[in-house]
């Protein structure tokens, strides 16, 4: 690295005069820490975000857009116009660009882009996004049953994934609507060799099963990146929380119009405000409760109203609570300072807690009406998004009668106390937390709710070890269909389902079928029942679908926002100075 490089990462936040007005250096200040820089591993915007712009997918979505994909490393998108899906839409033909290449100089094949997709479903981590690939491609969303065995059938797997020619073929066991949408997003291509050669998986059948659900701090990907995409990876400095980024000369579309991308993690929000009006940061992450304080910042624009594909917040109920040594389950027994393992497993409860929650209230006072009521997990703009599908009306009245009809009435005598969790910098769901425990204590002087902030690695690790009785989370969308958040939130095999405990064997059904359902009408019907079951069973409670909103200086061009991106795509983006010097135009893309 080069002492230019060198000073920019000691200095980048605190020497304004360098590193904000310079157009080849932009800078970012978000909220959440990464927790790794494999593919395979993050579940969340901030890492994904960042992959992204190191690794290129096979296809993608053009621009802003939810409809019209593109090619990237993949030469053409298949269809079957163009033959390159099968007449029973299970067989994908992946044409592999020629002459792109990985950031070592190596060419990307058609072997390449086969081992990154089996890697990421062998690997497999617990709470990773493995699934996504693992259940239209494998047939199954896990490698592991539920007592964590193996029951992955590898060598199915690698016939149905495979190399011919110069295309990746991808055979499905059955038809998979939203495959073509999935693989837009999660289809990420490393180099093979530069992988086995660092102690990764070699790609055989002899050895995955050492690689599968591995500690994500073991893996070579871990801390380092050789992607061939845009940027490539210049350091990780963990203790001072921030990423840079290098411009990647030869990236296959033509270099990006930046020379350097640094994204620093700062959670509080006022620290975040004094980089941007300062000039030290371009863009930050905006928390629509301060949105106010950013109106009218000299050489600072906000940029509202953005389309998300997200459900957020979302205060989610752990059903099979681990209470052994938990002080956020206070004494783990009803006798009002603790909960029991299965406070939550009551639907009752559950219900009570959704009644008590005043949305319409949060929504307008706290996030300043940005966004729409949910109803549901499903948000407007994506498939399988029904506006009157059933939900909860704040209702004190009907929440106090269950409560006191719940366990005999012991609930409503003893009273209890626990600790709902939100991640830390998460201001729009700690709002969220607080009209929760505002509804629920309102009820009974004995209903007590502790609010506590968790650093975001700490807060994914203990939701999925259901350490935590409530938790607030959100989702924003893997890739636009009714399925990645029917099967989030509703299926025992989902992510939240399963941190929770949540299973209902009925939802599990409709959830799988509607999968595989070939008719739209069809799936429409099945997304209905599956809607109003999931609004019975309430193993979480919608609040909204916010619109998205980033803070950035005026001097920043090329921005877009597509909310599958989970994050900024800076390939496109340049800077002008305020005297009116502009840098360089983005290049458009190249044809090979």
């Amino acid at each position: 690295m080069n002492l230019a490089i060198s000073a920019l990462c000691a200095l980048a936040l605190v020497a304004r005069a360098q590193a904000p007005r310079d157009p080849d250096t932009f800078v970012e200040a978000q909220t959440e820490d990464l927790s790794s820089l494999d593919p395979a591993f993050p579940y969340d915007a901030a890492g994904q975000s960042l992959i992204l712009n190191v690794y290129d997918t096979l296809i993608a979505y053009r621009g802003a857009s939810l409809k019209l994909l593109e090619p990237r490393l993949a030469e053409v998108v298949p269809s079957r116009a163009n033959g390159l899906i099968s007449k029973d839409g299970r067989i994908y033909r992946f044409p592999i660009r020629r002459g792109a290449r990985f950031q070592d100089g190596t060419e990307v094949t058609a072997e390449d882009a086969r081992y990154s997709l089996l890697r990421f479903m062998i690997t497999d981590p617990d709470g990773g996004p493995a699934s996504l690939l693992l259940e239209p491609i494998a047939g199954r969303p896990s490698t592991r049953d539920a007592r964590g065995r193996l029951v992955l059938d590898f060598d199915a797997l690698s016939r149905r994934v495979r190399v011919e020619g110069r295309d990746l073929v991808v055979e499905l066991p059955r038809p998979y609507g939203p495959f073509l949408s999935v693989m837009a997003r999660w289809s990420y291509v490393l180099p093979k060799a530069w992988c086995a050669a660092h102690g990764e998986w070699d790609g055989s059948a002899a050895t995955w099963k050492r690689f599968n659900n591995p500690p994500r701090d073991k893996s070579y990907l871990f801390d380092h990146m050789n992607g061939a995409g845009p940027f490539r990876l210049a350091r990780w400095d963990r203790a001072q929380r921030y990423v840079l980024l290098e411009r990647f000369d030869g990236y296959w579309r033509g270099p990006a119009a930046l020379q350097r991308v640094l994204i620093k993690t700062v959670p509080d929000f006022g620290a975040r405000r004094l980089l941007l009006a300062g000039g030290d940061a371009d863009l930050i992450e905006t928390p629509r409760p301060y949105l106010a304080t950013l109106r009218g910042l000299s050489g600072v624009r906000v940029v509202d109203g953005l389309p998300r594909l997200a459900t957020d917040p979302v205060l989610l109920f752990t059903v099979a609570l681990d209470t052994a040594g938990n002080p956020d389950a206070g004494s783990g027994t009803l006798d009002g300072n603790g909960v029991p393992p299965d406070f939550f497993a009551d639907a009752e409860v559950r219900r009570a807690f959704a009644y008590a929650m005043d949305s319409p209230s949060l929504l307008r006072e706290a996030l300043a009406g940005g966004g729409v009521l949910a109803t549901g997990p499903i948000p407007p703009g994506v498939f399988g998004y029904d506006p009157k599908a059933p939900g909860y009306a704040y209702d004190p009245a009907k929440a106090a009668a269950l409560l006191k009809r719940a366990r005999g009435g012991e609930l409503w005598r003893k009273g209890f106390r626990f600790t709902l969790a939100y991640n830390t910098g998460g201001e729009e769901r700690l709002a969220a937390a607080r009209a929760l425990q505002r509804g629920v204590e309102a009820l009974n002087p004995r209903f007590r709710i502790d609010l506590r902030p968790v650093d975001w690695s700490t807060f994914v690790d203990l939701a999925q070890r259901r350490r935590m009785p409530m938790f607030v989370r959100g989702w924003l969308a893997d890739y636009p269909d009714a399925h990645d958040f029917v099967y989030a939130f509703y299926d025992s095999r989902g992510r939240y389902a399963e941190a929770q405990g949540f299973s209902d064997p009925v939802l599990d059904d409709w959830i799988e079928r509607a999968a595989r359902e070939p008719s739209r009408a069809g799936r429409l019907a099945l997304y209905r029942r599956i809607l109003a079951r999931g609004a019975a069973d309430c193993p979480a409670i919608f609040t909204m679908h916010p619109f998205g909103v980033y803070a950035m200086r005026t001097w920043v061009r090329g921005f877009f926002d597509n909310p599958v991106n989970l994050g900024v795509y800076f390939y496109r983006i340049s800077k002008r100075w305020p005297e009116g010097r502009a840098a360089p135009a983005a290049p458009g893309p190249r044809s090979r």
